[in-house]
């Protein structure tokens, strides 16, 4: 045999291939269709050896399914919008499609070479307007079904690329771009209502037969199906409309331990009272600075300021818990509230130790109690398992040992028969914040209409298709926000409903849009 010479046999047979339209996916009744993708790259410029590796296991897939007779459709493409380009553009005074498009060029020209069997004839890009286009067209049929909508909420935002990330793009509280520290700020945004599929995302993971364990419990924790109180505790001399603040709590069964409520920088009331309070206006505005991650806020030193506030017990009106505002409290889980409990919370009993407040034990493990010492007495918090046997100290009608779970519904039961509160079941998973505040994504097609309001884009005027002035003068990407905002032209426009002048929304869509 011959020895094997790449530089002569691969452009040999790779003209052949191209030639004969070897790879190309036809129509066809006869065979068994078979899709292999995988993740398109982004066009960073060059491919380096994850591409190669990434795409060879997909090539075998696809070289084997064509050797054993089924139709194979192995496409190639690029995850091409992103902050990035629009990074570049600032950096090189050029314009991000024509880096993002140059960049792609160059990868194909140097992907080809390698020999995968792909199909270059259906090769796309994210931020061609053919392809972006029917995402706006999916857009607009999931806002016509009520799963798309805008709201004001809390963010991350990061100061240096001027745009919300999702908690995915924070990493160690800074910009997976930038490394700037992330900022909690609040924004009107748009939101994909994908918390409405929590339950069924759940079900679903029992039918990933071949998933590894590990990861579908990662996917069942991130999704976080709990049953719980929710509650009101009453407030003593508060300001007008804040006479009750709402709680959700897991773990009702320790109501006998409470200790303080702790409510989030941008709880209504906490934004009411640094109103009048500078000192706590200082406190949310420096809270504010961290990530919106429950990681962050794990990670970060525990800080609370003392409202002066007080609330009574639901079950003891003499009994007054101080209210404190916290910075590891998200508003957007929950009721951005909760009650503190000091003895089965290490969280918690850190705080409490560090603003001297009680702590009171409301059970203890129903064995080995020779060694076990009370947090009260030092210890550290005494986190209750659900499914073992627990020992009451404190509950709320002398309940025996019984597990964690039992302890919980009891506490739910007994606190529904007496008036204070009510199971609910609560999910982790928050709606999907899709709003982007650059040029170099997919627009969001609607329009802001004085008379109309907000009103979608007609579908026969998709694409809505991002503004590219080839002399370059009508945008400066040098200057820092979004520059759609600044385009002299393309907000402006006719409203879809009455025809009069509107504008158009300049937010773009997460690039995690455009890959799903």
């Amino acid at each position: 045999m011959s020895r094997y010479d790449p530089s002569v046999i691969e452009p040999k047979w790779q003209a052949v291939w191209e030639e004969s339209e070897t790879f190309c996916a036809v129509r066809s009744d006869d065979k068994p269709k078979y899709y292999v993708l995988e993740m398109f790259p982004y066009p960073s410029g060059r491919i380096h050896i994850g591409h190669v590796r990434n795409y060879t296991m997909g090539d075998v897939i696809a070289r084997y399914k064509l050797s054993t007779g089924h139709n194979v459709l192995h496409p190639m493409g690029f995850d091409a919008f992103g902050m990035p380009a629009e990074n570049a553009a600032m950096a090189s005074g050029g314009h991000p499609k024509d880096w993002t498009y140059s960049n792609i060029d160059t990868m194909v020209s140097q992907m080809k070479p390698l020999g995968f069997g792909l199909d270059w004839s259906r090769m796309f890009a994210t931020c061609d307007p053919e392809y972006y286009g029917q995402q706006q067209a999916l857009f607009l049929d999931m806002l016509e079904s009520g799963l798309v909508y805008r709201k004001n909420a809390v963010v991350n935002w990061d100061p240096v690329d001027m745009t919300v990330l999702a908690n995915e793009q924070v990493i160690d509280g800074k910009g997976w771009r930038s490394g700037a520290e992330v900022e909690r700020r609040e924004l009107t945004q748009w939101f994909f209502k994908i918390s409405d599929m929590s339950e069924e995302l759940l079900d679903a993971l029992d039918t990933l037969d071949d998933w590894p364990a590990k990861v579908k419990l990662m996917q069942a924790n991130w999704i976080g199906k709990s049953r719980g109180l929710q509650f009101a505790f009453s407030t003593i001399d508060a300001p007008d409309g804040f006479d009750r603040i709402e709680v959700y709590t897991t773990r009702p069964d320790t109501l006998m331990g409470a200790s303080f409520v702790g409510i989030s920088p941008d709880h209504p009331l906490a934004k009411h009272l640094e109103k009048d309070n500078a000192e706590l206006a200082a406190f949310n505005a420096d809270c504010r600075k961290g990530g919106t991650t429950e990681e962050a806020l794990e990670k970060a030193e525990k800080k609370g300021f003392d409202t002066g506030l007080r609330v009574r017990h639901p079950f003891d009106t003499a009994w007054e818990l101080p209210v404190y505002v916290a910075n590891f409290i998200l508003m957007d889980y929950g009721t951005g509230a909760i009650f503190g409990c000091p003895a089965h919370d290490q969280r918690d009993l850190d705080f409490a130790r560090k603003y001297d407040l009680p702590v009171q034990s409301t059970y203890a493990p129903a064995a080995g109690e020779d060694a076990f010492v009370l947090p009260e007495d030092g210890g550290p918090a005494y986190v209750p398992p659900k499914t073992e046997a627990v020992r009451y100290i404190k509950g709320f009608a002398g309940e025996e040992a019984q597990t964690g779970n039992e302890g919980i519904d009891a506490a739910i039961d007994f606190c529904e028969k007496n008036g204070v509160g009510h199971g609910v079941t609560k999910f982790r998973l928050r709606d999907w914040g899709l709003s982007r505040q650059r040029y170099w994504g997919c627009p969001i097609p609607v329009v802001h209409c004085d008379a109309c309001g907000v009103v979608p884009e007609k579908k026969e005027n998709l694409p809505i298709a991002l503004p590219y002035d080839e002399d370059g003068t009508a945008i400066d990407f040098g200057v820092p926000g979004n520059p759609l905002d600044r385009h002299p032209s393309w907000r402006n426009c006719a409203c879809p409903s009455c025809g009069q002048p509107a504008t158009r929304e300049t937010d773009t869509m997460d690039t995690f849009v455009d890959s799903s």
